[in-house]
């Protein structure tokens, strides 16, 4: 059976819009988490049929973010997982791959008590929690990382920190992409300054 006319186009007309939908609602949901389905479809260029054809209700679309979230993190915590090299050097790498993917669903921390629940942000993230706390165990074991803390408080501890530093990049305090952050990350993890800047330099010019 032949396949009717216009069917390729529609569907990928559909991609698009619901891909033009959830970039939009990434960047307005940030501005204001408030903003209501029919201001998002203004934005998106979309008429307001399209957007509820695609999502019924803000929850759907709120669950579609966290999905999208929950991949980038999952393939960002792949790069790099079982390849061998010094906890320092380690957990910037991890740090510089996970900033891209917290910077872009940034917005979900204003939506993350009131819509999504703790249990939902808690599993999108369960996979980084894990992974940083693989390596900050590393890095005590190597005397790398101090171990004033448990591996996984001391990793509680930095994954608050950076929350915090993507809120104020939510408010507009803070540019960064990734560098400045990753630095404090290691010192918060014990790294001495100047070494947590070598380190830094250097895993980011080789990602580059």
């Amino acid at each position: 059976m032949s396949q009717p006319v216009g069917r390729v186009p529609q569907r990928r007309n559909a991609r698009s819009n619901r891909a033009r939908i959830l970039a939009t609602a990434r960047q307005e949901l940030g501005r204001n988490p408030d903003i209501t389905l029919e201001e998002l479809a203004r934005a998106a260029g979309v008429v307001r049929r399209t957007l509820f054809g695609h999502f019924p209700g803000r929850a759907a679309l709120l669950d579609a973010l966290a999905e999208e979230a929950a991949e980038a993190l999952q393939a960002a915590v792949a790069v790099g997982a079982g390849v061998t090299e010094p906890a320092d050097r380690a957990l910037a790498h991890f740090t510089l791959s996970l900033w891209p993917v917290g910077d872009r669903y940034r917005m979900l921390l204003a939506l993350a008590r009131r819509d999504l629940g703790m249990d939902r942000v808690a599993g999108i993230l369960e996979p980084a929690r894990v992974r940083v706390t693989a390596i900050v165990e590393q890095g005590q074991r190597d005397g790398v990382f101090h171990t004033q803390l448990p591996a996984p408080v001391l990793s509680a501890g930095l994954e608050a920190m950076t929350v915090a530093l993507l809120e104020e990049v939510n408010t507009g305090a803070l540019e960064d992409d990734g560098t400045r952050v990753a630095v404090t990350t290691l010192i918060a993890a014990g790294v001495p300054e100047k070494r947590a800047q070598s380190v830094v330099d250097e895993v980011a010019a080789a990602e580059g």
